[in-house]
């Protein structure tokens, strides 16, 4: 079966530590999800690159052309991986705006993990006093384990065999193993499955 994983990542620079996360468990969640027997597409969304666009979404009230497509590869995904640099104990405006205008049922049963980089292992608190809130509001399915990502961890030696390795090794699974048990999301695309041109038209 074929499997798709959204990564959203709000980093602001390149390079960016966040973005160095989000493909680290991206790509820990791919292998286990092979592992299981599935064929993978990931779909990694740096929100930097639709800044422009969001505000303008929230200011008339409909996304572009290309931010409804990326709203809808979300949507559609299987499974999400987010994550966000923490900006003043919270995820950051670029990353809060993207789940604005995210359609409100569009992560309802949906696994998600979270993830976060910042600055200082007190930080670390952004995942369940920020994102894990934020995620069950939307009535997403939050794995038990998120990953929290600080200097410390970026300069050990052998990252896979470090504690954020077995964290970011944890948590994929978590989130792959609640992917694979659940049945493909259902397209909400009229052009996927079309209603017949009789059916359009009234009795008699």
């Amino acid at each position: 079966m074929r499997r798709a994983i959204a990564v959203v990542t709000a980093g602001l620079r390149q390079p960016s530590s966040t973005r160095l996360l989000a493909d680290r468990l991206a790509e820990a969640t791919r292998r286990e999800l092979e592992r299981l027997g599935a064929e993978v597409d990931l779909e990694t969304i740096e929100v930097r690159d639709h800044g422009h666009d969001l505000v303008n979404n929230l200011i008339v009230g409909y996304p572009s052309e290309e931010l409804e497509g990326v709203l809808r590869k979300v949507a559609r995904a299987d499974g999400l991986i987010a994550v966000t640099p923490t900006f003043t104990t919270s995820y950051n405006g670029l990353f809060k705006m993207f789940f604005d205008v995210l359609d409100d049922t569009a992560l309802i049963g949906k696994p998600v993990l979270i993830a976060a980089t910042g600055g200082t292992a007190r930080h670390s608190l952004v995942l369940e006093h920020g994102l894990r809130p934020l995620f069950s509001y939307l009535r997403a399915l939050v794995v038990p384990t998120g990953v929290f990502a600080g200097p410390e961890d970026w300069g050990a030696a052998g990252v896979t065999e470090a504690p954020l390795g077995r964290r970011v090794d944890r948590a994929a699974t978590e989130l792959a193993r609640e992917v694979d048990r659940r049945d493909p999301p259902v397209s909400d695309d009229p052009l996927e499955s079309p209603v017949p041109f009789g059916g359009l038209l009234p009795p008699g």
